[in-house]
């Protein structure tokens, strides 16, 4: 099987292609290496994955490319031919939306465009897309199920992926493309993105230096391990999204459709405080942190908790990774990668 896998140096991106590898199957990579965080990690794990294919003669074929760029993709879509596509780029970052909120609207919503046209005309099985937990916004009715509405985010980062489940809808309804938005709930581990909370804490603590804590540490979060991730995305790859038979439009299910078309939540459903996290951090290093409390900030919500029963009985697989192992691992990768 062919699959193209966009976004394919980042955090899960990296983990997909890989297993994607491992499975025997070929791969079409892109990413941007932009320097939204260290190009470096982005680099070193690209390397991994030239590695992988080198050495078990599956095919990885990597081009560095924007998605907004549309003639690249387009010709990406016509040389490669991908029977699916998982398209795992976007601009990510809840935060830097408030800064730089032009990027957002770039990637997430004209490059999303453009797979969906790529989709649309080259005869695509299945497109996998990756959405996020931040699209329940104001919601405080935990924990969180796709058949819940969606309809106030609280920052564009979380309006840009809600745009994306609708657009897909959109290509399902009238193209036929079976299409399947991923609903990540806060994934961390080995070769995570340095500007997320467990990458941030760990170097601050080994570096004897403060760590920020928002909203005075009165966060909760359904902290996802990303192996258990990644199992559910490569299930999720082989089942295409199909027409709910049972779909009533005068009272429409948001998680499906009369059109091929379905979201799904991926979370552990173990809601952990902000602060057990740290504690979790602080055993495993066998140091303590400095801690700095500060205000909650703008377009961040203060609990998330996943409904993950439509994602079980679709696949069988739920994630399941406690905090302490997730954490073991991800500091055990850090260690050896940065040599400390």
């Amino acid at each position: 099987m062919k699959i193209l896998v966009t976004g394919a140096a980042g955090f899960i991106g990296f983990h997909l292609t890989r297993k994607i590898l491992e499975s025997g199957n070929s791969v079409m990579a892109i990413d941007n290496l932009n320097s939204y965080y260290d190009p470096v990690l982005k680099e070193a794990r690209l390397n991994q994955l030239k590695n992988i294919s080198k050495n078990s003669g599956i095919e990885l074929i990597f081009e560095k490319c924007d998605i907004t760029e549309k003639d690249k993709i387009d010709k990406i879509f016509a040389n490669y031919k991908p029977q699916k596509v998982v398209n795992l780029a976007a601009q990510a970052g809840v935060r830097y939306s408030l800064e730089n909120p032009e990027a957002y609207m770039q990637t997430n919503i004209v490059g999303f465009l453009n797979i969906l046209e790529g989709c649309r005309h080259f005869g695509i099985e299945h497109l996998v897309y990756a959405s996020s937990s931040s699209v329940y916004g104001g919601n405080t009715n935990a924990p969180f199920s796709e058949k819940q509405s969606v309809d106030h985010p609280v920052s564009l980062y979380a309006a840009t992926k809600k745009s994306n489940e609708l657009m897909a809808h959109t290509y399902s309804h009238l193209y036929g493309i079976p299409t399947t938005g991923l609903r990540f709930f806060t994934v961390y581990g080995p070769w995570g993105r340095p500007d997320m909370a467990l990458f941030l804490f760990t170097k601050a603590i080994l570096n004897d230096q403060p760590i920020k804590v928002f909203n005075h540490g009165k966060m909760i979060r359904d902290f996802t391990y990303i192996d258990d991730i990644i199992e559910s995305v490569m299930k999720i790859i082989n089942k295409p999204s199909i027409s709910d038979k049972f779909f009533n439009t005068k009272s429409p299910n948001p998680s499906s459709s009369w059109a091929p078309y379905r979201v799904f939540n991926i979370g552990n459903s173990t809601p952990t405080s902000l602060l057990e996290y740290i504690d979790a951090i602080e055993n495993e290093i066998g140091k303590k942190s400095k801690r700095v409390f500060l205000p909650m900030q703008p377009g961040d919500v203060p609990e998330t908790e996943s409904d993950t029963s439509l994602l079980e009985s679709w696949i069988g697989f739920k994630p399941n990774t406690s905090i302490k192992n997730g954490i073991k691992q991800f500091i055990t990768w850090y260690r050896d990668f940065y040599k400390i």
